[in-house]
């Protein structure tokens, strides 16, 4: 069993992402920490609860962590993500209580405590706590297994600027530290998530587990859809963040390669870019493995065969 923590800024394709982690038996959650993104943290940190409580998984530890970027004002996505970040279904306040221990402070222990090369972190919005950690603790990176996150775009381009994907842009200096921590990192980014879209079918397979999870991911992604389709002219959206957890349960379902990737942090028409030396045309040593493609129906296939789980 592999042992995972998910730092998350909820979001509703970020709920689905830890609904699936926790319907999965391979994946031993030693807990959550919420980061401010989509919303700010003090929504994210509830969602996260409201997530875990609709699994009844009330035993997850969740923990709040930064409340803004490295060195940079918050930005948000309330635009894509609806006021709560989670809107669409109606989810009740969450009752179980959010733990005391700041989420960076929990990442550290966690990973210090634990055996090296052990413990894999899923990012799934900006790096901000996970850097936090990097830079804090000089031990940190060595004993990580590895990271795996959603985030940046090349062939995609961006989808808050031009040239950059929302998690990255937020706290770029945070994704650049990230990216030299000499950790095995696995980045998804939008030339991935992009091929795997929320068609009405697949919303329907949700709603057809007849069960009040599989009715809470129909209204997520119902709600979460309607701005990459006004935006894309697609039938759905891209559901990105579950990519993270649909990689660590069935790898086979994506492809990349193992290339340089390293963060524009200076420039504020390309900041937070995320440059992929996908043709190794640099000398820049490789980093990173860049998922450029993934097979979709496996991918809804699981999804929906572990959704119908909880």
């Amino acid at each position: 069993m592999r042992k995972i923590i998910i730092d998350t800024d909820p979001g509703q394709d970020d709920a689905v992402a830890i609904l699936l982690a926790l319907a999965s038996r391979e994946l031993e959650v030693l807990g959550i920490t919420a980061v401010a993104g989509n919303v700010p943290l003090p929504l994210t940190e509830v969602n996260v609860r409201k997530t875990c409580e609709l699994a009844g998984r009330t035993d997850i530890g969740v923990y709040a962590g930064a409340d803004r970027p490295l060195e940079r004002a918050l930005v948000t996505a309330e635009h894509v993500h609806g006021k709560t970040g989670i809107d669409g279904p109606d989810l009740p306040e969450p009752t179980m209580p959010l733990r005391t221990q700041h989420g960076v402070d929990f990442l550290i222990e966690q990973v210090m405590d634990h055996a090296p090369g052990t413990i894999t972190l899923c990012a799934l919005g900006p790096l901000t706590n996970l850097a936090t950690a990097i830079r804090r603790e000089p031990e940190f990176a060595p004993r990580v297994a590895e990271i795996v996150l959603m985030g940046g775009g090349y062939f995609e381009g961006g989808n808050i600027t031009p040239a950059a994907e929302f998690n990255i842009y937020v706290d770029p200096e945070a994704a650049a530290t990230v990216c030299a921590a000499g950790i095995d990192l696995t980045i998804i980014p939008l030339d991935c998530t992009h091929k795997a879209l929320t068609t009405r079918a697949r919303v329907e397979a949700f709603r057809a587990i007849g069960t009040p999870v599989g009715d809470a991911v129909a209204d997520l992604i119902g709600f979460f859809e309607r701005f990459d389709e006004a935006k894309y002219g697609t039938d759905g959206a891209p559901l990105h963040d579950p990519c993270v957890i649909a990689q660590l349960l069935q790898p086979d379902l994506f492809t990349g390669r193992t290339v340089n990737v390293e963060i524009e942090t200076g420039s504020e028409l390309t900041r937070g870019a995320t440059v992929v030396d996908w043709w190794r045309v640099t000398d820049r040593p490789a980093n990173a493995t860049v998922l450029g493609d993934v097979d979709a129906e496996g991918y809804f296939k699981l999804l929906t065969e572990r959704i119908a789980r909880l």
